[in-house]
C-alpha cells in the first residue's frame, strides 16, 4: 500500500511539464527560428497536445518570455547580487563579473535564448523590451553601481556609469555574438584569460 504522504507520479509528472515544454520550445526555436516555430511544434516535440501547453503557456511570446526567466535572468540577478556583495571592492567585484560572463557566454547552451531574442527583437520589439528590462538593465545597473563606488573610492575616473558599465560587458557580448550568431574563430584564449585582456583594455586605454 502506498504512503498517504507520498506525490502520486502523475502530480510529479504535472511539476515537470512546464520545463519540458521549455525545452522543447527552447530546441524547437534554436532548430526551426522563433518566427517559423508554432505551439504545435512545441507540443509534438515535448510528447503533448496543443492544448496541453496552453495549459502553462498562453502564447509562443509568452514560451519566449519564460525562457528567458528560466535561462538569463537568473544570471542578471547573480551579477546584482555580486555587485552589491562587491562595493568595498568594487573593481575586484567587476573583474569577479566579466569573467564569470565571459566564461558562461562561451558555452553555446547558455547563449541560446538571448541568440533567439538577439534574432527577433527587431521584429518583436516587446520581446527585446522583456529582455532589456528584465535581464540588460539589471546587470547595467549593477556595473555602474560599482562604478560609481569606485569613483567614490578614487579607484576610477568620474565618468558616466552608464557608459562606464556598457564599455566593461560590451566586449563579452560582442565575442559571444561573433561565436554564436556568427560562427567566428574563438581564439586560443581561456575566457578567463580573454576576460582579463579586455578589462586591461578597458581599465588602461589603448593610449601609452
Amino acid at each position: 500500500m502506498a504512503s498517504p504522504h507520498r506525490k502520486p507520479r502523475w502530480r510529479r509528472r504535472a511539476d515537470a511539464r512546464p520545463d519540458e515544454i521549455l525545452g522543447a520550445a527552447l530546441a524547437e526555436f534554436t532548430e526551426r527560428g522563433f518566427e517559423a516555430t508554432r505551439v504545435e511544434d512545441v507540443a509534438r516535440r515535448a510528447g503533448l497536445s496543443k492544448a496541453g501547453v496552453y495549459l502553462y503557456f498562453a502564447s509562443k511570446d509568452d514560451l519566449l518570455r519564460a525562457l528567458i526567466e528560466r535561462e538569463v535572468a537568473p544570471v542578471a540577478r547573480g551579477v546584482a547580487a555580486l555587485a552589491e556583495a562587491g562595493k568595498a571592492d568594487p573593481l575586484g567585484a567587476i573583474r569577479a563579473i566579466v569573467a564569470a560572463l565571459s566564461q558562461a557566454t562561451s558555452d553555446p547552451a547558455r547563449f541560446a535564448v538571448p541568440r533567439v531574442v538577439l534574432s527577433v527583437a527587431g521584429r518583436f520589439p516587446e520581446i527585446g523590451a522583456y529582455y532589456r528590462e528584465h535581464v540588460v538593465e539589471h546587470g547595467l545597473g549593477a556595473l555602474a553601481m560599482l562604478h560609481r563606488a569606485g569613483v567614490e573610492q578614487g579607484v576610477f575616473r568620474d565618468v558616466d556609469s552608464r557608459i562606464a558599465a556598457r564599455a566593461l560587458v560590451g566586449p563579452v557580448m560582442l565575442h559571444a555574438a561573433w561565436l554564436h550568431v556568427l560562427g567566428g574563430d574563438p581564439g586560443k584564449m581561456s575566457p578567463a584569460a580573454r576576460a582579463e585582456a579586455h578589462l586591461d583594455l578597458v581599465l588602461k586605454g589603448l593610449l601609452q
